[in-house]
């Protein structure tokens, strides 16, 4: 697969393994694609029908001059999975990917089977809070500019060599307007779920069992106050940056590999 037209977007979208395999689908975060989920695809390929998305406004998908929030993303996935038939998809996203899989879980229950949720980009607190509306602001203006400062910090000193590059050329490449859109998207639009609050509220009508890993230990202790549905659990992944998948590549595969092959379907 490649650029595939869902009707209401064009979305770049790779596929992995059997076709009639159970399926993963993996889904980078704000500024990034799905070329950082490449290792995962491979190997976890064997066993799974791997499906790696560009999300719109992202990559080699199609850049529309409004709508790039994850509410829109989420959808479509949903069209993504329709179109494809492949039956419900054990999801698992990174940061704002995060977000975008819990509204599709929550939106199209019978889609998803589990959620895997990797530093997700919901839980701020009141002090991240206070940050948003500066950050929107440099974000509308600078755009990816004002991204990459984020990017260039969010890497552990135990990164492999070439990956805070390797991002800081994928987010400077992404469409300023699309780097705004999504980020008052997570935060400050109408429905936004980012701040804690509105967390704990979305996350109260998600019903599939949930794995979600942390790496601030707070974050990690906040979130598990809030699992309510059985079999879903919170990791702390502690000494490792925001891009905690490619960092730990090994782990995440393992990770990824141990749960969906536990699961059944519901």
């Amino acid at each position: 697969m490649t650029l595939l037209d869902l009707g209401r977007i064009h979305l770049f979208c790779t596929s992995l393994g059997p076709d009639d395999a159970p399926a993963l689908l993996l889904v980078h975060g704000w500024g990034g694609d799905g070329r950082e989920w490449s290792p995962h695809a491979e190997a976890l390929a064997d066993r799974f029908r791997v499906l790696v998305p560009d999300l719109r406004g992202h990559g080699r998908s199609e850049v529309p001059d409004e709508g790039n929030t994850p509410a829109e993303m989420a959808e479509d996935l949903a069209a993504l999975i329709d179109s494809l038939g492949v039956g419900q998809v054990v999801a698992v996203g990174h940061s704002m990917g995060v977000q975008v899989v819990n509204l599709l879980a929550i939106g199209h229950p019978r889609t998803v089977r589990s959620v895997i949720a990797l530093d997700p980009a919901h839980g701020a607190h009141e002090a991240e809070v206070a940050t948003i509306p500066a950050r929107l602001a440099a974000y509308r203006e600078h755009g990816g500019r004002a991204a990459a400062a984020f990017v260039a910090g969010a890497f552990s000193a135990q990164a492999p060599p070439g990956l805070r590059t390797a991002h800081l050329r994928t987010v400077l490449g992404t469409p300023d307007h699309v780097i705004a859109q999504a980020y008052a998207g997570m935060y400050t639009d109408p429905g936004a779920v980012g701040a804690r609050p509105h967390s704990e509220a979305h996350l109260r009508h998600r019903t599939q069992p949930a794995l979600t890993v942390w790496t601030s230990e707070q974050a990690a202790e906040w979130e598990r106050g809030t699992l309510r549905v059985p079999g879903s659990r919170v990791e702390h992944w502690p000494d490792t940056g925001h891009y905690l998948h490619e960092e730990r590549t090994e782990r995440t595969i393992r990770l990824i590999r141990d749960w969906a092959s536990g699961e059944t379907p519901g």
